[in-house]
């Protein structure tokens, strides 16, 4: 296992570099890239797709030097469509952007200077003895990965212990993300098209709070890994009871066990609670976010206005994708 001494916190450094031109890995197919990149435009931030392919090494250090940035922010990576089960039969495709990659924007980044802001994840733990379900003892910054259930979640771990390493980097654990709208990433979508559902409490990134809050704790240059998740744990039926009240009171779910989920699944899915002290205590001054329960119910009630303004009166108006019945 990588071993790198501990970094003092950025925030004590004198001045960060002002966040004047932000170039975004992932910004122009990339879910949280995307929406980064219109957060960084509403603060007058000049952003920059970048057109360069994160595993040419070569690529990436022409494109830092041509657009000289204040700072990145790496949101590609691959997750596999419509899963992570993708990883499992594309293993070197895989490796090539979530390993070559990230470690090539991390490198580049730091031998220039620039404050580089990695969207991680926090899919690389699972409930053990020490953290059991329910208990409320969440998974630090300091613990080290304890599942590689999946290809996925073997090539994040692998990275974590070595992004620690770049005393530019600031690494948050997503888990999870939840946003407001329909989209085919947004967790609550991918949930309401299953059969059936496990139900397990865990840890979860709302990206309407959260994605914010990353961009202040770049202004503030602020680096070191962060569990990036609304404090708390919130069940998959607690999601889907917040749906079906303020969505679509039609809609209904079955569970079924981790033991049955695995029967149909290529690999093993992480379920974890992360322990959200070090972000709460290091959040920028002004930034807010609430507790994962009041976050996900604000977010059903900021969704149902949109798709009613999208689609029309909900729920007959809502792609037949997610209608079940």
């Amino acid at each position: 296992m990588t071993n790198c001494p501990a970094k003092r916190d950025v925030s004590e450094m004198a001045s960060p570099t002002p966040l004047t031109k932000a170039l975004i890995y992932g910004g122009k197919t990339g879910w949280i890239g995307g929406k980064m990149a219109v957060l960084l435009k509403e603060e007058g931030v000049e952003v920059v797709l970048s057109e360069a392919r994160i595993e040419n090494r070569e690529e990436v250090a022409n494109e830092l030097d041509a657009v000289k940035p204040s700072h990145v922010f790496m949101a590609a990576g691959v997750t596999g469509r419509p899963n992570v089960d993708w990883c499992e039969d594309h293993k070197p495709e895989t490796i090539r952007t979530n390993v070559i990659g990230t470690l090539n924007v991390a490198d580049l980044t730091m031998e220039r200077g620039i404050h580089c802001t990695v969207y991680a994840t926090g899919c690389i733990f699972k409930y053990d003895d020490a953290h059991p379900v329910g208990s409320g003892i969440g998974f630090t910054e300091e613990d080290a990965p304890n599942f590689d259930g999946s290809f996925y979640s073997q090539t994040k771990g692998y990275m974590e212990p070595m992004l620690k390493c770049y005393s530019n980097c600031l690494i948050l654990r997503v888990r999870m993300p939840i946003s407001d709208d329909l989209s085919h990433r947004n967790f609550i979508t991918k949930i309401v098209k299953y059969e059936r559902v496990v139900n397990i409490p865990n840890s979860m990134t709302v990206m309407y709070e959260m994605l914010p809050a990353s961009l202040a704790m770049a202004k503030k240059g602020l680096a070191g890994v962060y569990n990036f998740c609304n404090p708390g744990v919130i069940s998959h039926n607690e999601c889907l009871d917040l749906y079906t009240k303020y969505i679509d009171p039609t809609y209904t779910y079955k569970n079924f066990s981790l033991e049955d989920q695995a029967k149909v699944l290529k690999a093993g899915r992480s379920n974890n609670e992360l322990d959200a002290t070090k972000l709460l205590r290091d959040l920028p001054e002004g930034i807010k976010i609430n507790d994962i329960k009041t976050a996900v119910e604000l977010c059903m009630q900021r969704m149902q206005k949109n798709l009613t303004e999208e689609f029309g009166p909900l729920p007959d108006s809502l792609p037949k994708e997610v209608r079940k019945n």
